[in-house]
């Protein structure tokens, strides 16, 4: 806990229950309840965190929003990320817990990664950590970061994070601080904390490529995002050989009542029913993509109904792997 460790972070049990090549898993966004407005009930989401386990979903993702904006209407799950996490590692066992993602560049990175470090321990090694450098104008001055500068803060931060992760008692300097004669514990279980870029972050898909051990992004058509992943893949395989680095995406849905319905778009994803789901996801492996992360905000009907009609017909079909 005190010293850095030599694990691989492809070996930690969050990252191997959810990702593998040519596999597609699920994975939920909280809050996992249906609401209209910005702000979510959050009552009874450890009973559905216990759900989606016990159900076969590979994780669950919570979302980093510091400041409500009404004009951007949407609050994730209220409760602050890495408290909230510790709190769903204490409720749960197996199943993965990632955020989509922290804003790097509104933290101190020493506070991202201590925070970061003490979730994957209390876990034992089920944190993914998604990153991101902010898309909310209101945030930026409020913690007196650039906004221009977002995305240069952003990699600055996360050198920072790998080094003190990594290392020990070495020092570190960046833009809003230096650290000397001074260590950060507790180590990572692994060499460093599986991390995800959230979006493209400001960044390349040249450096999430390289940088990152994934990347989690938005829905697509189909032909688009197949020409995004054959992208990824060959900035991966030029930066880092033979290394696998999962491709993430998210999906709203409201699955209807009738299994057969068609597909009808909403905001980032579809109201259908779970046999065209079924064929979407299907499609979505074939591509390339590794994980699925579903959002129920515009559910028509109650979260728990939804997991379990998902749990019956559609998580078999693309199950958590082993951890």
């Amino acid at each position: 806990m005190l010293s850095p460790s030599s694990r691989p972070y492809s070996t930690l049990p969050g990252f191997t229950r959810c990702f593998a090549p040519g596999r597609l898993t699920l994975g939920l966004f909280y809050p996992i309840e249906a609401y209209q407005g910005d702000a979510p009930s959050m009552e009874g989401h450890a009973e559905r965190a216990q759900e989606a386990e016990a159900a076969g979903f590979a994780s669950l993702f919570i979302r980093d929003v510091p400041l409500r904006d009404p004009s951007f209407g949407d609050l994730g799950q209220i409760f602050d990320p890495f408290v909230y996490l510790g709190y769903l590692a204490a409720r749960t066992s197996t199943i993965a817990l990632g955020t989509g993602g922290i804003v790097v560049p509104l933290r101190n990175p020493l506070h991202v990664a201590k925070a970061a470090t003490s979730v994957d321990r209390l876990s034992g090694g089920r944190l993914l950590l998604g990153v991101a450098s902010g898309d909310r104008p209101v945030e930026f001055p409020a913690f007196g970061v650039d906004p221009e500068r977002r995305g240069a803060i952003l990699r600055e931060h996360l050198a920072v994070m790998r080094t003190v992760q990594g290392t020990s008692f070495e020092p570190a300097r960046w833009e809003g601080g230096a650290l000397e004669g001074a260590d950060l514990v507790p180590k990572p279980l692994a060499r460093e904390v599986p991390l995800l870029v959230t979006g493209n972050s400001r960044q390349s898909v040249d450096w999430i490529a390289e940088h990152a051990h994934g990347w989690i992004t938005y829905p697509r058509q189909l032909e688009h995002q197949e020409l995004l992943i054959a992208t990824f893949r060959a900035s991966v395989a030029a930066s880092c050989g033979e290394a696998f680095k999962p491709f993430i995406q998210s999906l709203f849905i409201d699955l209807a009542s009738d299994p057969d319905a068609a597909p009808q778009p909403i905001h980032l994803g579809y109201r259908l029913g779970r046999n065209q789901l079924l064929k979407l996801l299907e499609l979505l492996q074939e591509i390339g993509v590794n994980q699925v992360i579903l959002s129920l905000k515009y559910s028509a009907r109650p979260a728990q109904a939804v997991i379990e009609e998902l749990q019956r017909h559609v998580v078999p079909h693309f199950p958590a792997l082993a951890p």
